[in-house]
């Protein structure tokens, strides 16, 4: 069991709920649950989950509705594939990773987040489709740069990362386009990013997205091997003035040669930079964390494997924390989703987690009628 002291101060802890016979987890003093955008620790064994949610953007439409289930200490999610309800517990969360289009709601609520000594990082998808009309239901452009300048302020550099996610070609878009598009937005973020996340629009992929898509007389153009070789090597120009850590999320092609990586969007390298001096956390993560001493004036250089922190700390990773069982490209750390599909009002043409704009606006609907309940759709 994990001591108390390390353990963050919540609330109405989930073991003191009644949770229905028959659901598809009980929960207990000795098993917390795991849960999808919080690091959390299990108090019998030390494992634990990392994720933010991919079906749903939180921090815009739920902010209010999430921080008082952390509070109250769990919330319920359903399977969907199964119909399901299960239960997870905050009782030892440590750090989070949100996902969004808007979080500037979160700005309110970040307070919160150090009185419970949890750490976060955002994942902040920032797109310019508004001439193309493909996201509707994201605030102005600008707005959306400020409210990225906003949390670096109060995060720190580094915190916050830039995703311009996913990138479209249609007869209206092509790679130039995109990269105005893209130069534009990373002028503006220049000292308050260190890193731009992309990937390449799969429309034939999501069988849902193609239709809609089609269904709104927007002529998408696949992307293939060939003009994303081009797009990287032009980005890979202009982020000469930049300087900016390129990654791609989820892609199977190898750009390395443009100097672009594969990402790790749930990153444990993050969580370590961030939370170093989270001993439980860094314990779960297997992870030594090494103070230098001079030697004659000078540091030692540090190993080749390690994670630099700052000049005089470095860790180790015992352990690949890495999950197995996600495409071979992905680097994320294994997790779980407490998003809802459906459940979004942002309204994007190219969504593949709404299956169509009704539901959507009927389940936030649903939401706004019961805004605290276990569940984002309060059902």
């Amino acid at each position: 069991m994990i001591p108390s002291a390390a353990r963050p101060a919540i609330t109405s802890a989930a073991p003191a709920l009644s949770i229905p016979q028959g659901s598809a987890l009980q929960l207990s003093n000795s098993t917390p649950v795991r849960y999808a955008q919080l690091f959390e620790l299990k108090s019998t064994d030390y494992t634990g989950w990392a994720r933010g949610s991919r079906s749903t953007d939180i921090p815009a439409f739920y902010a209010d509705w999430f921080f008082h289930r952390l509070k109250k200490g769990y919330s319920a999610w359903t399977n969907p594939f199964n119909g399901v309800r299960g239960y997870v517990s905050y009782e030892n969360t440590r750090f989070i990773i949100f996902w969004s289009k808007n979080p500037r709601p979160l700005l309110e609520h970040l307070h919160e987040l150090k009185e419970l000594n949890i750490g976060c990082y955002i994942q902040y998808t920032l797109n310019d489709y508004e001439n193309e009309r493909l996201e509707l239901g994201v605030p102005p452009l600008d707005e959306r740069i400020e409210t990225f300048k906003l949390l670096v302020k109060q995060l720190g550099i580094g915190h916050v990362i830039w995703r311009f996610d996913p990138l479209i070609l249609t007869d209206k878009i092509n790679i130039n386009l995109l990269l105005k598009k893209i130069e534009y937005i990373g002028n503006k973020l220049f000292g308050y990013t260190e890193k731009l996340v992309f990937s390449f629009a799969d429309i034939a992929s999501y069988k849902k997205v193609k239709l809609n898509l089609e269904k709104n007389g927007i002529n998408y153009i696949e992307w293939n091997d060939a003009s994303m070789n081009e797009f990287a090597k032009q980005l890979s120009e202009l982020n000469k003035k930049w300087n900016y850590q390129l990654a791609t999320c989820g892609e199977r092609i190898d750009i390395q040669q443009y100097g672009i990586e594969h990402n790790h969007c749930v990153d444990d390298n993050l969580m370590i930079r961030f939370a170093h001096e989270d001993k439980v956390l860094m314990d779960f993560l297997k992870v030594d964390i090494i103070k230098m001493q001079p030697v004659l004036f000078d540091m030692p250089e540090i190993p080749e494997d390690a994670i630099k922190i700052n000049d005089s700390t470095y860790a180790i990773k015992r352990k690949n924390n890495s999950d197995k069982g996600q495409r071979a490209f992905c680097g994320c750390m294994i997790s779980k989703d407490i998003g809802e599909y459906s459940t979004c009002p942002h309204l994007c043409e190219y969504c593949y987690a709404n299956t169509n704009k009704l539901s959507a606006k009927s389940n936030y609907k649903q939401h706004l009628n019961n805004s605290f309940s276990e569940t984002i759709t309060g059902k």
